[in-house]
């Protein structure tokens, strides 16, 4: 059994998608500590302490949007992967919007899923239970 939670850092811009997804979590009783960001900008000044102290300890589970202002999601993604403490972070895509080439590119950039945002919310709830049960049965880096 786990003793340390994992922060999720939540990349998302909607207000509404906030919402419904710590609805999601504490339907399902997820209460790690969740940290949010309207953009790949914001979330990248947040891991590096750019601005700001950085996120501390860093969130080794990202969920991202592709659709971002600013910086978008496949950019913010390549960022990521570049910076040295923060590539081993496990990302998981979740997009109201998808193409075959944002997912062929989220996954040459080691994404550990990508989602495509289902219409109801109780679609959405069964997501978040799948990925509950795998971030307890993975290790994730310190």
């Amino acid at each position: 059994m786990k003793t340390k939670q994992a922060h999720i850092l939540l990349v998302e811009d909607d207000p509404q998608d906030v919402a419904s997804t710590k609805r999601a979590f504490l339907s399902q009783g997820i209460d790690n500590p969740v940290h949010v960001a309207p953009s790949g900008k914001v979330a990248l000044d947040m891991l590096q302490g750019r601005g700001r102290p950085a996120l501390d300890p860093i969130p080794r589970i990202i969920l991202l949007d592709l659709d971002l202002p600013e910086m978008s999601g496949l950019d913010f993604l390549t960022a990521l992967r570049k910076d040295p403490l923060l590539k081993a972070c496990s990302v998981f895509v979740i997009t109201g919007q998808s193409t075959p080439k944002d997912l062929l590119q989220a996954y040459d950039l080691n994404v550990a899923g990508y989602i495509v945002k289902p219409i109801q919310y109780t679609s959405f709830v069964d997501i978040i239970a799948t990925l509950n049960s795998f971030w307890n049965l993975i290790e994730l880096p310190n």
